[in-house]
């Protein structure tokens, strides 16, 4: 199969085309993350194991983990974290019925293309993966008052929004993405404090 191979600081992320190649929502939303020191991380629809590698690099004490419906990207998962010597779990199954392991952040960058866009990642990667199912399986994995940051689409911020609460988990911080100050945002950053006091902060836009 076709892929790619990128450098993320001092990793190698390497992916092939059944998975998502190195984009800019999936950077934002690393940078954007909040990580803290020995955080356990998980990341739901880890595919090839992109956002692990980016927590990796920031934050080295973090142990890592990740859930993959795809067998063959949980495994380029598991062969990313080898190669780059970082120790980690990828586990392959459903995110909705699959024991997931506890965590203090949790991460994803669902597939939130429309069906037949086009867009990267390859039909397959909209399958088992409803916004409802996501929210529930990062309220289910994560430690009071640990930290949900999602990449996703700013047309359904409301639906977002509305799902995470259900689920105890208030969004705290907010940032959008745009390729050009005069263009409209092609995705939104969100991360959710499980427990947390309302009160959303308004980052200023990512470009």
């Amino acid at each position: 199969m076709r892929g790619g191979e990128e450098r993320l600081g001092q990793y190698t992320y390497r992916w092939d085309e059944t998975c998502f190649p190195l984009g800019a929502d999936s950077l934002a939303l690393g940078e954007f993350c909040t990580l803290k020191k020995n955080d356990r991380v998980l990341d739901l629809g880890c595919g090839a194991g992109l956002l692990l590698l980016l927590c990796g690099e920031r934050e080295p004490s973090a142990a890592l983990f990740g859930v993959e419906l795809d067998p063959n990207a949980a495994r380029l998962a598991r062969e990313n974290l080898a190669a780059n010597a970082l120790a980690g779990e990828i586990l392959t199954g459903d995110l909705r019925e699959t024991a997931l392991p506890r965590a203090d952040l949790v991460v994803s960058n669902p597939p939130w293309y429309a069906q037949g866009s086009g867009a990267r990642g390859g039909p397959g990667r909209m399958e088992g993966c409803p916004l409802p199912a996501l929210c529930a399986a990062a309220g289910r994995a994560l430690n009071c008052k640990g930290r949900f940051a999602l990449v996703y689409d700013p047309k359904r911020l409301a639906e977002l929004m509305d799902a995470l609460q259900r689920e105890g988990l208030e969004p705290k911080r907010l940032r959008l993405c745009r390729r050009r100050p005069e263009k409209e945002p092609y995705a939104v950053l969100l991360e959710a404090v499980k427990g947390g006091r309302p009160g959303l902060k308004l980052l200023p836009d990512h470009l």
